[in-house]
């Protein structure tokens, strides 16, 4: 995580914990499958809406996601990051100790922070790591997951059981932070928002149920600025038959981008009519926070879960039935990138030397995955792990690839995804985004003055790493390491 938008964050989210008075509002976008060059510097001069945002705020050059890159692990890696800088941060008691103890830990890494390897960002444009927990900590640690003890399965939010606790309750999100604080969160299609966590919800969900469209998105957007508006909370709060008043965040959900990227590929004019599609909304929704008068009390920020790579149906799939016999499983979870196994009692060894031998793609037994994943903790992380190279896709056979636009009896190549994420995290393809603008200065360089001056109790491994990676005690004329080259 770097240190910079370790700050940054801390910033944004310190706002929410002021008294009720004076705190600024938070703004959310996630925008699924949304790629770093989706808005290189090149393609921001044919999006207006967001070459805006940038010119006013903070833009990096690029998210590094957690490993797997899919969704769900980052959607709750994003989001419990922001909890545990509202934990840390957020109280008051105990600051003199805590800057002292946190000179200390300063002095004792400053050896770290001069090392070649170490990355400097000279510019307000930087790249940074998903700034949150990682999976194997939060748990979250695939779209497709199983437990063992209770035969229970999460598959990707498809069945009544994935709702339950179990998946959920590894670690705290902001929005049950905030609402547990007293404070009105709206939601809008955000995956988990219908879920009790913790035996907490939030003030209102409204709830995915399939692909929202462009149309449920300006709703969500314009309704989200409403609630923010104190002249407009009325009048939200009777239309979304909610208890609540003036909203303090506001988190939408917007998945068209990922889902023409599946269909069509990175590259194609429909994942290219999906951004702009979404430019348009953000041109509109910085006009419609001037119209509300929310420019001094609203921040927004905008990320992205992951990236996405071209994939083959034709030539780069891998057949698991050609090599082991499936019958020997306990247990088989996703496909595509990365597929988890639980061979039968007995079945381990077999399987393990089986699948090793197979080409392009990599076979991790649990205790052998690479740290760098952040992922071998994880409770629902399978004895084996089978991992592909980019663009080769996993699956048990041939009849089991996922076709999205015809039925299986009449299946045409057309009907096969073109596009897919989930790969190892440093790959260029799987890099995400992140954006920030409004009333805080929102300038990268903020002095470690002010993160001694805020630092609470907690220190953990989040507060070594934003430590780590911190710059502001040092030049930063190097340039940033290339973690895909």
């Amino acid at each position: 995580m770097a240190g910079k938008l370790g700050v940054l964050l801390l910033a944004l989210v310190l706002s929410l914990a002021q008294p009720a008075s004076a705190h600024r509002k938070l703004l959310v976008f996630l925008l699924d499958g949304f790629r770093a060059d989706y808005i290189s510097d090149e393609a921001l001069e044919s999006l207006p809406g967001f070459k805006e945002i940038v010119s006013k705020g903070v833009k990096v050059d690029y998210l590094t996601p957690d490993f797997p890159t899919l969704s769900y692990p980052n959607y709750y890696s994003l989001m419990t990051g922001f909890v545990w800088l509202q934990e840390t941060h957020s109280r008051q008691e105990g600051l003199a100790r805590v800057a002292a103890e946190l000179e200390g830990v300063l002095k004792a890494f400053d050896s770290e922070l001069s090392k070649p390897s170490f990355r400097r960002f000279p510019t307000r444009s930087q790249a940074v790591s998903t700034p949150g927990r990682h999976c194997e900590v939060h748990q979250m640690t695939g779209n497709y997951m199983w437990d063992p003890n209770t035969n229970k399965s999460f598959d990707l939010g498809i069945n009544r059981d994935s709702r339950l606790p179990l998946w959920w309750n590894g670690s705290e999100p902001l929005w049950v932070t905030l609402t547990k604080a007293q404070r009105k969160v709206y939601m809008y299609y955000w995956p988990g928002c219908e879920v009790e966590i913790l035996g907490v919800r939030p003030t209102y969900c409204l709830e995915y149920k399939s692909v929202p469209t462009d149309i449920n998105f300006v709703n969500a957007v314009s309704g989200a600025l409403d609630v923010f508006n104190l002249k407009n909370a009325e009048v939200s709060r009777a239309l979304l038959n909610s208890r609540s008043g003036q909203a303090d965040l506001a988190a939408i959900y917007y998945e068209r981008v990922d889902v023409e990227g599946h269909h069509y590929g990175p590259s194609s004019a429909q994942r290219k009519d999906a951004v702009k599609a979404v430019d348009t909304v953000m041109a509109y929704m910085t006009k419609w926070i001037q119209e509300r008068e929310l420019q001094d009390d609203l921040n927004v920020i905008i990320f992205s879960d992951h990236g996405m790579t071209d994939i083959s149906w034709i030539d780069k799939v891998i057949e698991l039935d050609n090599y082991i016999s499936l019958r020997d499983l306990q247990q088989l979870k996703g496909r595509g990138p990365v597929v988890s196994l639980w061979p039968a009692p007995g079945k381990h060894s077999e399987i393990y030397n089986k699948v090793r031998r197979v080409e392009h793609m990599t076979v991790y037994k649990k205790e052998d995955i690479p740290s760098r994943f952040y992922y071998k903790k994880g409770k629902f992380v399978s004895p084996l792990t089978l991992e592909a190279d980019e663009g080769w896709f996993i699956t048990e056979n041939r009849e089991s690839l996922p076709f999205w636009m015809n039925s299986t009896v009449t299946r045409k190549p057309e009907g096969w995804h073109w596009g897919w994420h989930g790969y190892d995290n440093e790959l260029r393809a799987m890099r995400g985004i992140f954006l920030a603008f409004g009333p805080e200065e929102l300038d990268l360089n903020f002095s470690c003055q002010m993160l001694k001056k805020e630092m609470s109790e907690r220190l953990g491994t989040a507060v070594l790493d934003l430590l780590l990676t911190s710059t502001c005690t040092r030049d930063r004329t190097r340039p940033p390491r290339d973690a895909a080259g």
